[in-house]
């Protein structure tokens, strides 16, 4: 069983971590330096209208804005359900109306920890050459994407598409300090890429995923969706990321139709017709670990 970390621990590393002197923390929520002192010490205990404040002047996500609730001895403050809880019965509709509207185009949902929780049909073509070892459940989406014996070796513009989603990795550690994040930042470093190069590819707006695939070279602009304002710790880790097409040949090759193009031009990104297309169902963390 985890140890509960002291609160005053717990504060002086995200004081740390945030680069704050005890005295400019004090003086920005209120309270004396030397009162401060006493609470990282052990030696006052904080109120909890002074840890809140502390967690709103830290940048604390709910999560960890809990966990310094919890070091405090008091209750959270932010709800957290299960993936499968009926509270979040709404928010998994709309993360399964989203991944449709997307659709051909590959789409999934993701944890705090890039683990795969649901994918659209459109993202099996990103699947296509990973190692089933890569695919077993919890499959997570960092190793996919850098790992040799993941899409790695199909990625055009590996250096610049793991810079890009190392980057991505970066900010979370910022904003949470998550372990299990700096963790897997290590083993991305780790995997071989080749040296960036001075200018991206078709960088000029985004950084695009290119890969090769079957139908040829395909280049792809991620988009990441988040839910607004929300309350549960669970709800407010969920990333939604889709990838749309960067030019006409792509959609075409995907079988779906760039924004504003007319689908009756040869060449605009006309879409496959229906009964071509695959069946529209989603690939999600159930069907993963039933295999």
């Amino acid at each position: 069983m985890a140890t509960q970390p002291a609160f005053g621990d717990l504060l002086r590393d995200w004081r740390g971590h945030r680069r704050m002197s005890q005295g400019d923390l004090a003086q920005d929520v209120g309270v004396s330096p030397r009162h401060l002192s006493f609470v990282e010490t052990g030696r006052a205990r904080p109120s909890r209208r002074l840890v809140l404040r502390l967690a709103q002047r830290l940048r604390l996500l709910p999560r960890e804005c809990n966990a310094l609730l919890a070091a405090a001895g008091f209750a959270p403050i932010f709800p957290e359900h299960a993936l499968d809880d009926p509270a979040l019965a709404p928010a998994h509709k709309g993360i399964e109306r989203l991944l449709l509207c997307v659709d051909p185009f590959p789409a999934f949902a993701a944890d705090r920890h890039w683990t795969l929780l649901r994918a659209n049909p459109g993202f099996e073509m990103l699947m296509a050459g990973v190692s089933p070892e890569l695919l077993a459940p919890p499959v997570n989406l960092l190793r996919l994407y850098l790992h040799p014996a993941g899409m790695a070796p199909r990625i055009v513009n590996l250096a610049e598409w793991k810079a890009h989603v190392c980057r991505r990795v970066e900010l979370q550690i910022d904003a949470t300090d998550d372990p299990v994040l700096i963790d897997l930042l290590a083993e991305c470093h780790a995997y071989p890429a080749p040296a960036p190069g001075r200018r991206p590819i078709a960088a000029a707006v985004a950084v695009p995923l290119v890969i090769d695939g079957d139908g040829g070279r395909l280049s792809l602009i991620g988009t990441t969706t988040t839910f607004s304002a929300p309350i549960d710790v669970t709800l407010a880790e969920i990333v939604v990321d889709a990838f749309l097409p960067g030019d006409a040949a792509t959609a075409l090759a995907l079988g779906g139709t760039m924004p504003g193009a007319d689908p009756a031009v040869k060449g605009g990104g006309s879409a496959r017709p229906e009964h071509q297309r695959s069946p529209r169902r989603f690939i999600m963390r159930e069907q993963l670990e039933r295999g």
